[in-house]
Parts: structure tokens; C-alpha cells; sequence
């Protein structure tokens, strides 16, 4: 078939369009090499005064890093500890999942001291992930255990509530502007959510059944937004109309997302981590377009955890090269 010189150009610009909105605008990404040797530094939170704060997992410790400075300090915890996940309240104190240990801790970075909150039930012995709701209360998940759980930061109290399908893994957690717990159910197909008022869990169900949500982010249109680990799916479910939309990640089944976060603008980010070097992902909802995809410069082996940091619109990540990173977005 003959093209004409018009036919040919429009051709190759629709050709490269498609090339560059796969791997246009990469984003700057730092890293900084954790001075304790395979710990294992993830879940990083930045706090009131500017310290990134995370977990050495392997290491039983909490640290933070000032990122002007490049300084590191740790904070010990004891033996069998297995900090998991951690945020960091207003005030500066630093709450963490005691995930061996099966209590939530909190640390006064000032002078040192750790209060530990006990799970009541030995079967909800590993709280995962934590995240804030409105009123500073915390909100977790139990992945062995099949819980979900509510700590109230004033009194101590602990409820927990069991999910209803068997090893389901609740995993990834987040919350809603009704101060609604969504929880990625990564044992199974389905995500999760709890009447904060009734404590009542209600589950729905994914449209694939080999799926496997890992990671969450919401959206200001309401749309809770996942990464399906197993199909190497970004997803979005409405909570209005009950529908799902899924859509193939730039690595399709080889993508094996884990980390996600979204910033101010309701960009959607992601890690694919079944890439070496794994891959930060941008994703814009609005044109259904995923318009960036860096390379993280120590292959970061997996990022398993990110935050964004809306002062500096900065998203931050650990990873097992044993480095705690920041990416610079636009």
C-alpha cells in the first residue's frame, strides 16, 4: 500500500505520540544508602519537622533520615520487634506496627521512651499497616491474622474486627473522607470496607477472581484506586455505582505493582516491581493516559511501600537495595 507524504507524517506522529506518553517526562529521583546493612528500610513518613522517618524490618529499629543533611539516627526497639509499617502524628511522636510482637508501639523521638499498645487477641498478632483518620484515630490491618483493627490513640483501646472471607491478607489501607477504612484484600479477590460507627465489614468482590489487590489510593472523585499484583493491573472501583474499571500496567503481566501512592493533583503513582531496575509509574485518571515511567536508580530490588508528601509534592519510598527514596514530581 502506498502512503501519501501527508498520510506518512501524520503516520509517524501518531507513532511517536503513542512512544512518548509511555516513557515521556521521567521524574528525578534521589536515593540515599541507609547506613545499617540489610535491615531492610521501607515504609518511610515524613514528619512535622522534615525528618523521614521509616522502618528497618530485618533490623528491629526506627530511624529517620534528614534529608538536608544526609544524617541518620536509630532508635533501637528490642529483640523480635519486626517494625512493619509507621506514621508520624503532629505532634512528632512516631506510632509503628510491632508486627512479631503483635502490639502498635509509639515513640517519643525526644526522649527515646516507647509506649506499646497489646492486640487483645493472640490470633490478630501481626497489625501490618496503619494510617490516620480524621479525629488521629488509627486504623490497621492484621494480614495473617484476617483482622481489621481501630486503635483510639487517647484511651489505648483496641477493637478489632474479623473479616469475613478466610485468609484474605488485609493488607493495604486507607481512608476515605467519611472516615471509612478501605482495605485491599490480598489473600483473594475483593476489597473491604468498615462503618466506622457499626463496625460492620462489607466486602466486594474484584471482577477477576485471580486478582489480588495489594496497595490503595482514593482519588478526590471518590474512586478507590488499586494495583493488582497478580494480573499486573492498575484498577478503580466506585463506591456510588459499584463498578469496576481495569486497565494493563506499562509492563502488562510482568509488572507485579506493589507500591502506590497518589499526589494534590489525583495523579496516580506506582512501582512496578516485577521490572530490574524497578519502575516508578505516573498515571492521569482524567485522560486514562499513563504519562511517566522512571527507572529507580538502585533497582530497589522492591518498593513495597509510598507516601506522598503534599508541602513538597515529593513521593517517598524504601527499598531492599537498603536505600530510603525520594522522587521529585512535577
Amino acid at each position: 500500500m502506498n502512503l501519501s507524504l501527508r498520510q506518512t507524517l501524520l503516520f509517524l506522529i501518531l507513532f511517536l505520540g503513542c512512544f512518548s506518553t509511555a516513557h515521556a517526562d521521567p521524574v528525578e529521583i534521589t536515593e540515599w544508602k541507609v547506613p545499617w546493612d540489610n535491615t531492610r528500610p521501607r515504609d518511610p513518613f515524613v514528619g512535622p519537622q522534615g525528618r523521614v522517618w521509616f522502618c528497618g524490618q530485618k533490623g528491629g529499629y526506627l530511624a529517620y533520615l534528614d534529608p538536608v543533611s544526609g544524617n541518620f539516627k536509630k532508635y533501637e526497639l528490642g529483640r523480635g520487634a519486626g517494625p512493619h509499617n509507621l506514621i508520624v502524628d503532629q505532634n512528632g511522636f512516631v506510632w509503628f506496627a510491632g508486627n512479631r510482637n503483635g502490639y502498635i508501639g509509639k515513640l517519643d523521638p525526644n526522649s527515646g521512651d516507647i509506649v506499646r499498645y497489646p492486640i487483645p487477641d493472640k490470633e490478630a498478632s501481626d497489625p501490618h499497616t496503619l494510617v490516620f483518620d480524621s479525629q488521629g484515630d488509627i486504623w490497621f490491618t492484621v494480614q495473617q491474622g484476617n483482622f481489621v483493627g481501630k486503635l483510639m490513640t487517647e484511651t489505648g483501646e483496641v477493637k478489632l474486627v474479623k473479616v469475613t472471607t478466610p485468609h484474605a491478607r488485609p493488607y493495604g489501607i486507607v481512608m476515605d473522607s467519611k472516615d471509612r477504612p478501605w482495605i485491599a484484600l490480598f489473600g483473594t479477590n475483593k476489597l473491604a470496607t468498615v462503618n466506622p460507627e457499626t463496625f460492620v465489614l462489607k466486602e466486594y468482590e474484584l471482577p477477576n477472581p485471580a486478582s489480588r489487590p495489594r496497595r490503595l489510593a482514593i482519588t478526590s472523585d471518590k474512586k478507590i484506586w488499586y494495583v493488582d499484583y497478580s494480573e499486573g493491573l492498575l484498577g478503580s472501583f466506585d463506591p456510588k455505582t459499584l463498578k469496576f474499571q481495569q486497565r494493563p500496567l506499562p509492563a502488562g503481566e510482568n509488572a507485579y505493582p506493589y507500591a502506590m501512592a497518589v499526589d494534590d493533583q489525583d495523579n496516580l503513582w506506582m512501582v512496578e516491581t516485577g521490572e530490574m531496575p524497578n519502575r516508578l509509574i505516573g498515571f492521569n485518571p482524567s485522560s486514562g493516559k499513563f504519562f511517566s515511567t522512571t527507572e529507580i536508580p538502585s533497582g530497589a530490588g522492591s518498593v513495597r511501600h509510598m507516601v506522598f508528601h503534599k508541602p513538597t509534592r515529593k513521593l517517598w519510598f524504601g527499598a531492599d537495595t537498603n536505600t530510603i527514596g525520594r522522587a521529585k514530581i512535577q
